[in-house]
């Protein structure tokens, strides 16, 4: 192939916007494998993307001759990158103010509502869900109905967020008992527990910021 139509020679030369998709993937791969040409594996990838978007998978790109697990890897490492920080605007997680805004709408609530947001590697929000919403002061919460979208968004963190239509924004002994057997079922399902934040209209009350995170 003549250097100046190399897809990593061209894309030195003239920039990532004037190759094709084609010569895109062929650029992250960098070389075939024993009887597949690169260019031949860039071109059935490149059109599982095109099929598939975002809901490109390991097994879709495993499918393909010639794609093994490190190049299928590489493949969906710049994908990840590009979606987690160029294709939509994201909120990031650093501390439990962050969180707030998300949340306010239940911190006057008259009943008792559970919400969880799932967070990506990168402590950036991929979903808010309300949980539960209970009685004046109780909304029972079961692992399985809060992990079960978690596990579907393929998220690595979770946040759990609760108001108290009392007012009071210390933490019940049935708040601790719930985060406590919330927090196993996170260990289990391999995921992080950012923080557990109870609101009413007085502020916040933050189990991170309290140390019992």
């Amino acid at each position: 192939m003549p250097e100046h139509s190399r897809p990593r020679e061209k894309l030195r030369e003239r920039g990532p916007a004037a190759l094709t998709d084609e010569e895109l993937v062929a650029a992250i791969l960098g070389m075939g494998t024993a009887g597949v040409d690169v260019r031949t594996i860039a071109r059935q990838v490149a059109g599982l993307i095109r099929e598939h978007k975002t809901d490109l998978t390991l097994d879709h790109l495993l499918a393909i001759p010639g794609i093994g697990l490190a190049k299928a890897g590489q493949i969906l490492a710049a994908f990840e990158l590009a979606w987690r920080y160029l294709l939509r605007e994201t909120v990031r997680i650093v501390t439990a103010r962050d969180v707030l805004p998300l949340v306010a709408d239940i911190a006057g609530k008259q009943q008792e509502h559970f919400v969880c947001l799932s967070l990506n590697g990168a402590n950036e929000v991929i979903q808010k869900r309300t949980v539960t919403i209970g009685l004046l002061d109780q909304s029972p919460v079961h692992p399985r109905e809060v992990f079960a979208d978690v596990i579907a968004d393929r998220a690595a963190a979770v946040i759990f967020v609760h108001n108290h239509p009392s007012g009071d924004l210390q933490p019940s002994a049935a708040d601790r008992r719930t985060h406590e057997q919330l927090t196993e079922a996170a260990k289990i399902l391999g995921l992080r527990v950012l923080d557990h934040l109870i609101l009413s209209k007085k502020g916040h009350f933050s189990f991170q910021e309290a140390g019992l995170i």
